[in-house]
């Protein structure tokens, strides 16, 4: 089995987001213990494995997630390395891919002439909630508001400012433990940017120890939730970029259509193995 490491969100290797590509042969999906020991012996925030599928089903590839802890519902950054490196191989239809997930149906990503994608995934509507008990010990700071992310299942966490989200040191124990007790996927923290000369229009980190990821270095699923929330407090704008304020940092293009969030972004291989066990 070949192995690609792709870093996504990014123009350049060793920035944005790390994911595992594996490209499967046709056919029946080898064991779920096979794929998770695979995604664990990578150690990366996720990995990607893609099922070809026959001709004429509604999609491609069929596409399934794996953090080194669980099988993930949705994964952004790890869909675009998928996307980059089937481009790379030549196994693209025209200039899109089709994918198939388990949980949220046709995915699909478009290449453009610049190197750039842009995935088409649904949007994940946030609805405002009590700020939950141990949140703010955990973080360290009292947030604005928090808000439910329905079906994405994070808690999106609004800080006063771009300062407080980049000086965000949490207890990621306390984090671990609150996800768990409230059926949370991981916690988004986020604020408006500062200035627009820093060309973002509004920042986050992703945090999801519970699930193998202490930070996500750039989370593309979460920017389904974050495009809507901050259209909706940035004068209605349909057009955004988020720029995600982990160590490796990472910049996701943002667009509205109707129930859909367009998320664009580039994509570096760095690494290409054979798995030989």
């Amino acid at each position: 089995m070949r192995i690609q490491i792709v870093d996504a969100f990014t123009t350049r290797p060793f920035a944005g987001n790390p994911a595992g590509v594996c490209l499967l042969p046709a056919g029946p999906w080898p064991r779920d213990s096979r794929l998770r020991r695979i995604s664990a012996e990578l150690n990366h925030p996720e990995t990607a494995f893609a099922l070809p599928l026959p001709a004429g089903e509604e999609a491609d590839w069929e596409i399934r997630w794996f953090t080194p802890l669980v099988e993930a519902r949705l994964c952004g950054h790890a869909t675009l390395a998928t996307a980059h490196t089937l481009h790379r191989e030549g196994l693209l239809t025209g200039d899109s891919v089709r994918f198939r997930s388990r949980s949220y149906g046709l995915l699909i990503a478009h290449a453009g002439a610049d190197g750039e994608f842009t995935l088409d995934f649904p949007a994940a509507p946030a609805d405002e909630v009590p700020v939950p008990a141990g949140l703010v010990e955990a973080l360290g700071v009292r947030p604005e508001g928090t808000f439910r992310t329905g079906a994405l299942g994070d808690l999106l966490t609004v800080l006063p400012d771009e300062a407080a989200v980049r000086a965000l040191r949490p207890d990621l124990g306390a984090i671990a433990a609150l996800t768990v007790r409230e059926g949370l996927r991981g916690i988004i923290v986020t604020a408006a940017a500062e200035g627009h000369e820093r060309g973002h229009d509004f920042v986050s980190r992703f945090f999801a120890p519970a699930n193998g990821i202490p930070e996500d270095p750039v989370t593309g699923s979460a920017h389904t939730s974050l495009a809507p929330f901050w259209s909706a407090r940035l004068g209605g704008r349909d057009r955004l970029v988020g720029f995600q304020a982990s160590a490796r940092t990472g910049v996701v293009r943002t667009a509205l259509r109707g129930d859909r969030v367009l998320l664009g972004g580039h994509a570096v291989t760095v690494l290409e193995a054979t798995l030989i066990v």
